[in-house]
C-alpha cells in the first residue's frame, strides 16, 4: 500500500496597508481578505493621521487588525535632531516588524523618500537595524523576510497623468476644458520619483456626457475599489511562487 503523500502546509501571507483618511479603500482589501487567490490576511494598518476613518474600520474589522499612528510634524517636535528621512525610516521600521510579505498604499498621503525605500527594499546588514516586535526574535525576524519587500500605490490617474495630488479634480477640470475624454485608475510599484513606477494594473474611465463632478467621483472610487483588491491579489500570487522558489533552494 503506497504511503499516503504528506501536503506542505500553504503558508499565510501578510499585508501591512498603509492609510491617511476614510480607509474606503482599506476596506475593499479587509472584505476581500477570503476571496484571495492565495492564503493572506492584513496584519498591520498604519496611519500617518490620528483621526484616521480607516483606523476604526481596522479595530472594528473580524478579527480585529492591529493599527498603528505615527505623523511627521509630532514626529519632528519630538525629534528635534531627525529628518523627514529619519521619519521615513522610522515607518519603514514599524512596517518591517509585521514582517511583511507586500505593502500597500492605500490612500497614504505622504511621499516616501529614500529612507523607507532602501529598508524595504535592501536586507537590512545587522538585526538592531530592524528591532524585533511582539515577542519576534531578531534572526527568526529577518529571515521571514524576502527583500525587496513590494510596495504598492493606488492611484487615481492613468499612468504619466496627473501625478501627484489632487488628480481626480485635475482630471475633471481638464475634461471640462475639452482637453480629455477619459481618465483612470492603477496602481504601480512605488519608486522614489511620485506616481512614476511600474504600473500593475491599469483601468481606463471615460467621462460620461451630462455626469456630475461628485457622480463621477463615485464611479471613480467604485473602480478604485476592484482594481486596488485585483492588483493586491496579482501582487500577493507572484509573492507566493517567491516563497516556494526560496524554500526549493534551501
Amino acid at each position: 500500500m503506497a504511503e499516503p503523500i504528506e501536503s506542505k502546509p500553504v503558508p499565510q501571507l501578510r499585508i501591512v496597508v498603509l492609510i491617511s483618511g476614510s480607509g474606503t479603500n482599506l476596506q475593499a482589501l479587509i472584505d476581500a481578505q477570503n476571496s484571495f487567490d492565495v492564503n493572506a490576511k492584513i496584519v498591520l494598518v498604519l496611519s500617518n493621521r490620528k483621526a484616521a476613518y480607516g483606523l476604526i474600520r481596522a479595530a472594528d474589522a473580524s478579527p480585529p487588525i492591529r493599527t498603528a499612528y505615527l505623523a511627521l510634524q509630532p514626529y519632528l517636535k519630538a525629534n528635534p535632531d531627525n529628518t523627514r528621512d529619519d521619519y521615513d525610516a522610522e515607518i519603514a521600521r514599524i512596517v518591517l516588524r509585521a514582517r511583511p510579505d507586500l505593502v500597500v498604499l492605500a490612500g497614504w498621503m505622504h511621499v516616501f523618500g529614500d529612507g523607507f525605500l532602501n529598508l524595504v527594499n535592501n536586507a537590512p546588514q545587522r538585526a538592531e537595524e530592524v528591532p524585533a516586535g511582539h515577542g519576534d526574535h531578531h534572526e527568526s525576524h529577518l529571515t521571514d523576510l524576502i527583500f525587496p519587500i513590494p510596495v504598492i500605490n493606488l492611484h487615481p490617474a492613468l499612468p504619466g497623468a496627473f501625478d501627484g495630488a489632487q488628480a481626480i479634480e485635475r482630471a475633471w477640470d481638464a475634461y471640462q476644458k475639452g482637453e480629455i475624454q477619459r481618465t483612470g485608475v492603477m496602481v504601480h510599484r512605488v519608486v522614489r520619483e511620485v506616481d512614476a513606477g511600474e504600473p500593475i494594473l491599469v483601468e481606463e474611465i471615460p467621462f460620461r456626457e451630462g455626469e456630475t463632478q461628485e457622480q463621477f467621483g463615485t464611479r471613480l472610487h467604485g473602480v478604485e475599489w476592484k482594481v486596488i483588491v485585483s492588483a493586491t491579489n496579482k501582487v500577493l500570487k507572484d509573492r507566493l511562487e517567491q516563497r516556494h522558489s526560496r524554500k526549493g533552494s534551501e
